[in-house]
């Protein structure tokens, strides 16, 4: 074992006597696992950054939004703010598809394949 694993042992040690790894958010609990195996390998380390910085991807936003407006369609009450709920989600569908192209990511991912299958199944059980 070389000095400085030796000397980050100690310190571990040491942290754990003194109580301060008590109350980390996982403390006691798996730690999640932080999957980008569906991003490209040269991205991986960008899209790790951008994470740890709280920036989050404009496809996963993309994808938020049209899982909110999705919902939102389903809820409309007249068929004026169904018709203008529907223009959004074909809008933000039409964006996350051409940006997906360009970023080289598979757009049809088994999500986006069998998506309006899961959410009928979904509604189904409720």
């Amino acid at each position: 074992m070389s000095i400085f694993s030796r000397l980050a042992e100690q310190k571990i040690e040491e942290a754990i006597r003194n109580g301060e790894l008590d109350h980390l958010p996982f403390a006691g609990k798996k730690l999640p696992i932080d999957d980008l195996s569906h991003i490209p390998e040269d991205l991986r380390m960008s899209y790790r950054i951008m994470k740890n910085a709280g920036y989050v991807p404009e496809e996963v936003t993309l994808r938020k939004e049209c899982v909110r407006l999705y919902d939102l369609l389903g809820a409309a009450c007249s068929d004026g703010e169904q018709e203008q709920l529907q223009r959004k989600l074909n809008e933000k569908r039409l964006r996350l598809q051409l940006l997906m192209e360009q970023r080289g990511l598979s757009g049809n991912s088994a999500f986006t394949q069998y998506e309006s299958k899961v959410r009928e199944r979904l509604t189904h059980e409720e």
